[in-house]
């Protein structure tokens, strides 16, 4: 019996038909396979929003097992043709394919696989045995997303663990002046004045602290699901140094800016993320500076991209940060924050966008200190927006910030059309 007969049965009369005889149980033997090449299983199947493939072949020739449906969602999640081609082009992950054999073989199976690349993503794999096929066993396999699941979990152990590590010390500190203040210096004006500044300080930076520990773990959380925004990237820049104009009036620094025509850097994006991105990295080079110095910044589109740019000073070394996947035909708009400060020293380049870590010996100039959050922050940010990141420094010289956005799909049509 055909299984969209069993699930679809034909009614042609109005009123209910009397109930017919139950069938006889068929004898014991291969399971009759599933059809999913016609009618409303397949339309059932295609609308599924997890990636479902029935896989035929033989336990005992790998080479043999082929992918004979594949959903719309797993079409989606995989390149290229994937009706007829060989499982293990498709997918190399060992766990996974061991897990299909065992469905051949007649028993479920289960699996982990990861995909690489920018965004990584955690699947979880289930496969179910389908019975004997034309050509040999069938078996079903289907994924299900569970990366939403595994950043939250490590998002709760990373936050509990860098919270308490980091707020340490400036809790200690505090625990310190309070109980001076309590005891020897309670009537010391003086000292008084100078512990209870010093503990406001402290308690600046915590909030600090867990703000960016906060952000950042909302970022994470949500890094592998692009934004749906559309925002134009020079204008954003022109809103922050609107807002850090008492920052840098108080080092009284020059800011040189080149900037596109109005509409040539439109980029999809979060709009506070963006904002995020641009002032971190206006806020280091400000705060790296020194007094009367200059600062650049500039916007640039459309570009490929920034990750094979030699460096514009002779004497600097580059690093790619992070490198988007590859998309043929993409195009970007770059945006570089370049300062004249201390510079970076080259074997602390590829260290900057870990979490918390500062370059020692570098001055800040009397400005707040940071979490050691804000590059982890911008390339987190980055990365949720399929974008590139890249740093060129050399010591005395400053450093020279880049970030590269796609640009918006619709306004790169539009002006191809032009």
């Amino acid at each position: 019996m055909s299984i969209l007969k069993a699930l679809w049965p034909l009614r042609t009369a109005e009123t209910p038909a009397p109930p017919a005889p139950l069938p006889e149980a068929p004898p014991p033997g291969p399971k009759e396979p599933a059809d999913v090449s016609q009618g409303p299983f397949r339309a059932l199947v295609e609308s599924l929003p997890d990636p479902v493939l029935v896989i035929e072949g033989d336990p005992d020739e790998p080479a043999a097992r082929r992918i004979v449906f594949a959903n719309a969602a797993a079409r989606d999640l995989l390149p290229g043709r994937l009706e007829g081609m060989r499982l293990v082009t498709a997918l190399r992950n060992p766990e996974l394919l061991e897990a299909v054999d065992e469905a051949l073989l007649g028993a479920p199976g289960s699996a982990q696989m990861e995909t690489g690349g920018a965004q990584e993503r955690v699947w979880a794999v289930q496969t179910r045995p389908l019975g004997q096929g034309e050509f040999g066993r069938l078996a079903l396999l289907t994924l299900r997303d569970e990366t939403d699941v595994r950043r939250a979990e490590r998002m709760r152990v990373d936050f509990l663990a860098n919270a308490s590590h980091e707020l340490r010390t400036p809790l200690a500190s505090l625990t310190g002046f309070i109980e001076t203040l309590r005891g020897h210096a309670r009537d010391d004006e003086a000292a008084r004045d100078t512990f209870l500044g010093i503990m406001q300080a402290q308690a600046e930076r915590m909030r600090r602290l867990i703000d960016d520990l906060m952000s950042l773990s909302r970022i994470e959380l949500n890094e592998h699901i692009a934004p749906e925004g559309r925002l134009d990237l020079a204008l954003a820049v022109t809103d922050v140094l609107d807002a850090l104009v008492p920052l840098v009036r108080e080092k009284n620094l020059s800011i040189g800016n080149e900037m596109p025509a109005r509409g040539a850097a439109e980029i999809e994006g979060d709009r506070d993320q963006i904002l995020q991105v641009i002032q971190n990295l206006v806020e280091n080079a400000v705060k790296y500076s020194s007094n009367g110095g200059a600062l650049e910044i500039s916007v640039a589109a459309p570009v490929r991209d920034d990750s094979a740019a030699p460096p514009r000073d002779a004497a600097a070394t580059r690093m790619t940060l992070l490198s988007p996947d590859r998309t043929q035909g993409r195009r970007f708009a770059l945006l570089r924050v370049t300062d004249h400060g201390p510079g970076i020293p080259r074997d602390r380049l590829p260290r900057l966008t870990e979490r918390f870590y500062r370059v020692e010996g570098q001055k800040s100039g009397g400005l707040r200190p940071g979490t050691g959050l804000g590059l982890a922050i911008v390339k987190h940010i980055v990365n949720r927006h399929r974008g590139g990141m890249a740093v060129e420094s050399a010591e005395g010289h400053g450093a020279s910030f880049t970030v590269w956005l796609p640009l918006s799909e619709k306004d790169v049509a539009d002006r191809d059309e032009r």
